[in-house]
């Protein structure tokens, strides 16, 4: 696959898609952001144009680029829209049925060259790929989250995904100015294998009161050397989102480590999920999911 511009289409307009949503357009592809809901798609435009104006006014892109990453991209509740995709993203609810239906309804629409990557990191890419007629092009790429910051991308083939597929897809994501692991099809992959249980850990601890949230991201920050606290971090993400993806872990592995903490649930079940509703472990006026 040549680095020149592609049509991409991004599945689901939450926290991930926009994302990937803005790493598509701001490396010149142009991007088809697609939800079922016009409320989601909407709110998903308005964070990629968000990211891309505050990238201005920062100095970290000028304004002409700044203009053509946001003319890059549009949105569809139409999936027939897709049909001149070379590449589709799928970032929806991790159902692996809804996956499945997602990639059977492409193969009815897009061309058969047409590459499929699924954002999943707790499902089976062999599992989802079933789901389409041709799962030799199906390969799973889960970007790590904020993706508009964060390089790493993890690249999983299905068990019938072709060399072609694999090797366009590591093509193309270095054209994004992606990293690119490879790991196998296996639950968590490698990042959410560590990460979840260490997640886990860190609310415990504050469950426990072993100290403050704000003194252990700060200790995470200055001791283990990571750019971002696990709270500010878990904000971010979302803490429906986390209990998501630690559930189904743990559903799959029955390892302890994976289960979300109680405090967890109270969260949730509270609203408080984080930056996208202004309060999580922290509290925000912005409730922008990523910034520049």
């Amino acid at each position: 696959m040549s680095n020149e511009s592609k049509t991409v289409a991004v599945l689901g307009a939450g926290t991930m898609g926009s994302g990937i949503a803005t790493v598509m357009a701001r490396a010149g592809h142009r991007t088809i952001l697609f939800d079922v809901n016009e409320n989601n798609l909407k709110r998903g435009i308005e964070t990629v144009h968000g990211f891309f104006d505050k990238s201005v006014r920062l100095g970290k892109l000028d304004a002409t680029a700044g203009q053509a990453a946001k003319d890059a991209l549009v949105g569809s509740t139409d999936l027939t829209d897709l049909a001149p995709c070379d590449v589709v993203v799928e970032a929806v609810f991790e159902d692996l049925q809804l996956k499945k239906e997602m990639f059977g309804r492409l193969d009815e629409i897009v061309s058969s060259s047409t590459l499929f990557h699924t954002n999943t990191s707790t499902l089976s890419v062999t599992g989802i790929a079933s789901g389409s007629r041709l799962p030799e092009r199906v390969v799973g790429t889960h970007y790590c989250n904020p993706a508009p910051l964060m390089k790493l991308v993890e690249v999983a083939d299905g068990r019938h995904t072709a060399g072609w597929a694999h090797k366009a897809t590591e093509e193309f994501l270095g054209s994004l100015g992606k990293v690119c692991v490879v790991t196998k099809d296996r639950p968590g992959f490698i990042v959410n294998r560590f990460l979840i249980p260490w997640e886990n850990s860190c609310i415990r601890a504050l469950e426990a009161g072993v100290a403050t949230k704000e003194d252990i991201d700060t200790a995470v920050i200055g001791a283990v050397g990571h750019p971002m606290g696990p709270f500010r971090l878990l904000d971010i993400v979302g803490l429906d989102i986390h209990q998501q993806v630690a559930t189904r872990l743990y559903e799959q592995l029955r390892d302890p480590r994976f289960f979300p903490p109680p405090m967890v649930e109270r969260m949730v079940a509270a609203g408080d999920l984080g930056r996208k509703t202004g309060r999580g472990f922290y509290e925000y006026e912005n409730t922008r999911l990523f910034g520049s």
